[in-house]
């Protein structure tokens, strides 16, 4: 872990970037909403449907202070 870190401390350099990836998923959900009455608040229901899950990525470069998200349905 030590040796990575030390990548962090380079001075910046755009032939070799220190480039950082992550990634994580995550589930779209809709929501049941029920209508409202007069006099009477909307409500939203408790149970959902599952729409679809997006793939969410980011990939930074710290030392040019860059970062881009990038997000995949499927």
């Amino acid at each position: 872990m030590e040796d990575v870190l030390e990548v962090y401390q380079r001075p910046y350099d755009p032939l070799y970037p220190v480039v950082c990836i992550d990634e994580t998923n995550k589930q779209l959900i809709e929501e049941t909403h029920i209508p409202y009455e007069p006099g009477h608040p909307e409500k939203v229901d408790s149970v959902y449907v599952r729409n679809r899950v997006a793939d969410v990525f980011v990939i930074s470069e710290p030392l040019a202070g860059r970062r881009e998200t990038v997000r995949m349905h499927h």
